[in-house]
């Protein structure tokens, strides 16, 4: 038959979704909420026009150029591909939400997939959760070091992407489950429907996109089981991917 229409987000809808969430995301995540995040209704050509502007600032020409000599020299990339168009199509597909640490607003997309939406506002409430005790937009604005800023991507994303999983399997112990981180990494790396465009994307385009969510989330499961609640936030954040990989070199 026809696949049913997508239906419209309300505002309301989506204040009640997260109000539901709320709880469920701070019991996982460790953390109370000190105040409700503000949320948000946006077009999909609305959020394409920010992810645009926000990609011009955090990959400009010289950037992009710079990623685009190295990958070529190292055989990674096709001589004929236009990485500045890549990432656009790539950060603009399938989009469903997003929070924003700038304005410390939690957008979620008019007319996307229900059954996404919930997972999707657990991981990005657990960003707007993790914004009220760390800086978000410091440590994500901070270019001095490539791999520091690569790892704590990938605490922010993996407990994301932990909470996210919590929050939709609360009947299943995930963090001892290893068919589930299993299931996630053949997910993660394999092909995906409806993302064309990431699926035709270079491997090394592929790994560099996924590698703070499934190697973040596998660094979180080791420190959940290891550190109990302890935040991995401050001077316990990792500083090199090289820690998120082998933990135990913390």
């Amino acid at each position: 038959g026809d696949a049913p229409a997508a239906q419209q987000l309300e505002q309301a809808e989506l204040e009640a979704l997260v109000d539901t969430l709320m709880p469920q995301v701070a019991e996982a995540a460790g953390l109370e909420f000190r105040t409700r995040p503000a949320v948000a209704v946006r077009s999909k050509e609305q959020v394409r026009t920010f992810l645009l502007a926000k990609l011009a600032k955090e990959l400009p020409p010289e950037r992009i150029e710079g990623l685009v000599a190295s990958y070529r020299l190292l055989g990674l990339l096709p001589d004929s591909l236009d990485l500045s168009t890549l990432f656009v199509d790539l950060y603009t597909e399938q989009i469903a939400g997003f929070y924003e640490p700038d304005s410390s607003m939690l957008y979620a997309v008019g007319g996307g997939n229900r059954l996404q939406l919930k997972g999707i506002l657990a991981h990005e409430l657990t960003h707007a959760l993790q914004h009220q005790y760390v800086a978000l937009d410091s440590i994500l604005a901070d270019r001095a070091d490539a791999d520091r800023l690569a790892a704590a991507q990938a605490v922010l994303e993996g407990q994301a992407t932990v909470v996210m999983l919590m929050v939709l399997a609360p009947d299943r112990d995930i963090l001892s489950d290893d068919g589930v981180w299993e299931l996630l990494r053949s997910q993660l790396t394999g092909p995906t429907a409806d993302l064309e465009v990431f699926n035709s994307a270079p491997l090394v385009i592929r790994t560099g996109l996924i590698f703070p969510y499934l190697e973040g989330a596998t660094f979180m499961r080791w420190w959940i089981n290891n550190r109990g609640r302890e935040q991995p936030y401050g001077a316990a954040m990792p500083t090199s991917t090289e820690q998120i990989l082998h933990p135990s070199r913390l």
